[in-house]
């Protein structure tokens, strides 16, 4: 079984990507599991009437990407999450593509932590979540 990185192999600045096209298939899953049917996610009548004029995805979707990166790439399976911070910015749309971004600001290996910034942009580059995520490293 595969080991993420531990304490001592990874550096400051260190950082890894998850990118997903968020599709209305994965709104309406992601509604059905977490039982959050806020009809800003799932009614197009309802969400033309908001300041959003359209359908946007849970934050906590986004939020999700940034779990994949810490739990399969940095610092990768064996990690334990610990704390996370969540600023939601700006919106995720149905179409549009996010990518999730980790990089290590800073290691504390007397207590086996990493602290991350998380950070979730669009297509365009746009930031729509930002955070920092504490975890426990993997060990060997």
């Amino acid at each position: 079984m595969e080991i993420g990185k531990t304490v001592s192999e990874m550096q400051v600045g260190d950082f890894a990507e998850f990118t997903k096209t968020v599709t209305e298939s994965d709104v309406y899953q992601f509604a059905g599991i977490t039982g959050d049917f806020n009809p800003a996610h799932i009614n197009e009548e309802y969400a033309k009437n908001t300041m959003f004029k359209t359908r946007i995805a849970h934050g906590m979707l986004s939020a999700g990407f940034i779990s994949t990166v810490l739990g399969t790439k940095l610092p990768g399976p064996g990690t334990i999450y610990l704390k996370q911070e969540l600023a939601f910015i700006a919106p995720v749309k149905i179409g549009d593509t996010v990518t999730a971004r980790v990089e290590v600001k800073e290691l504390i290996p007397e207590k086996n932590r990493v602290i991350l910034r998380t950070v979730c942009r669009n297509q365009n580059g746009k930031e729509v979540l930002d955070g920092e995520a504490v975890m426990m490293a993997p060990k060997k």
